[in-house]
């Protein structure tokens, strides 16, 4: 992968875009299929807001097939959650093109090209993590997506890991020579999966990389991050610019929650000490909103998707265990009410 040179005046305008607005650090969303999808992403203005939100990863070919009214499901988002990325999947640059040019149709703030995805469906496509095999490839997919959002201010940026079956930082060298507003990495190979502990050691070395060949990218840290307050300590730990947070918030909506400001101090996230009926609580109304807007006659998705979240929303307690059985046999979210219900009544 070659350094992009002489980049044209009509993609300049990457370089004016929200990234630079951002404070340091800043904590943001991770692109999660059937996790951040819009009714999720809906719960987190009202409950705590990250920095920059992202949609679920959406295939690209799938964007520009009959499937299309399927997909775009998974971009709707509300002004609430801006600034919003819309991250894309494909190995052909020019299903990219023609994708980037509807993400800049539908007034995204940025598109975020998945290169890190470990999914054998995705790679086996040409895409996600297979870019890292193929950079000539993935070289002509960053410049297809980048004539697909030519003339809107929509920022393209890069999702990757630190390598495919062994750890490769040469790797992002080279997407580092791409000019990119914006770059999360990571911290595992596509091999390692979520295996093993994220490398987060490798973070300090990377930065200095970004530091001598695109002072301008920002660096995004991504990997085994369960609190706020362990993402600024990373942040500060290791020097990048902001975290990405993936699994740590499931059921959580309230996950980046900063706290309130006092006249004398700022009070701590009340993340940290959700009851469990303020959990369960808000656990109905995901569901609610789950069910109104994916399933009964519409059928747009599995009402069991809903269930990834059951465990993160009933847990941290006595007898929440049993509970989780409970919902987990549900069908709807009727059903889930009358489980919470029960449960709270039996639990004064």
């Amino acid at each position: 992968m070659t350094k992009r040179r002489d980049m044209p005046k009509d993609q300049q305008i990457e370089k004016q875009t929200f990234w630079s607005k951002l404070p340091r650090p800043f904590f943001v969303i991770a692109p999660m299929a059937n996790v951040t999808d819009s009714v999720f992403r809906k719960l987190f203005p009202k409950y705590g807001k990250p920095d920059v939100m992202w949609t679920e990863f959406v295939s690209a070919d799938g964007l520009n097939s009959a499937g299309q009214k399927r997909l775009l499901v998974d971009l709707v988002y509300s002004e609430k959650e801006r600034p919003i990325v819309a991250q894309l999947f494909t190995g052909h640059p020019d299903e990219m093109k023609a994708a980037a040019k509807l993400v800049a149709k539908l007034s995204f703030d940025g598109l975020d090209i998945n290169m890190g995805c470990p999914d054998r469906a995705v790679v086996k496509q040409g895409g996600g993590s297979a870019l890292m095999k193929n950079q000539k490839t993935a070289l002509a997919v960053l410049e297809a997506a980048r004539e697909g959002v030519s003339m809107s201010h929509v920022a393209v940026s890069v999702k990757t890991r630190i390598g495919f079956n062994t750890i490769d930082l040469s790797w992002i060298e080279s997407l580092l020579k791409q000019d990119l507003p914006a770059l999360t990495v990571h911290l595992r190979t596509k091999k390692e999966m979520s295996e093993v502990p994220a490398h987060w050691d490798l973070m300090p070395e990377i930065v200095k990389m970004r530091d001598r060949i695109s002072p301008s990218t920002l660096i995004i840290g991504n990997g085994d991050v369960q609190s706020l307050d362990q993402a600024r300590e990373y942040a500060s730990k290791y020097g990048c610019d902001g975290v990405m947070i993936g699994r740590g918030i499931f059921g959580k909506p309230w996950f980046f929650e900063k706290g309130k400001k006092s006249s004398k101090k700022i009070v701590k996230a009340r993340a940290i000490d959700r009851t469990p009926e303020e959990k369960l609580k808000i656990l109905l109304e995901h569901t609610k909103l789950f069910d109104k807007t994916y399933c009964g006659k519409k059928h747009l998705k599995s009402f069991n998707v809903m269930k990834k979240h059951f465990k993160a929303y009933a847990s941290g307690w006595d007898g929440a265990k049993v509970l989780r059985g409970k919902l987990m046999e549900t069908t709807n979210a009727r059903e889930v009410g009358v489980v919470i219900k029960e449960y709270l009544l039996a639990n004064k």
